[in-house]
């Protein structure tokens, strides 16, 4: 697994995905929040399986 998914989109992802579980412990939401885990859990790998299929990164270049 190589690591796809950039510093910015990683924020954003733990962002979504703490907030949709929250919402989903809180009863806001429904049982529809623990969908949040899958933006969590790529923000914590660092790698989107959606992101490798179609040949996507946001991860900075690496300089030779």
């Amino acid at each position: 697994m190589t690591t796809n998914v950039g510093g910015i989109d990683r924020v954003l992802r733990a962002v979504l995905g703490v907030a949709l579980v929250a919402l989903a412990v809180m009863g806001t939401i429904g049982p529809w929040g623990w969908i949040g885990l899958v933006p969590l859990a790529t923000a914590v790998l660092g790698f989107c399986p959606l992101y490798a299929m179609l040949g996507l990164s946001t991860c900075p270049m690496k300089k030779p």
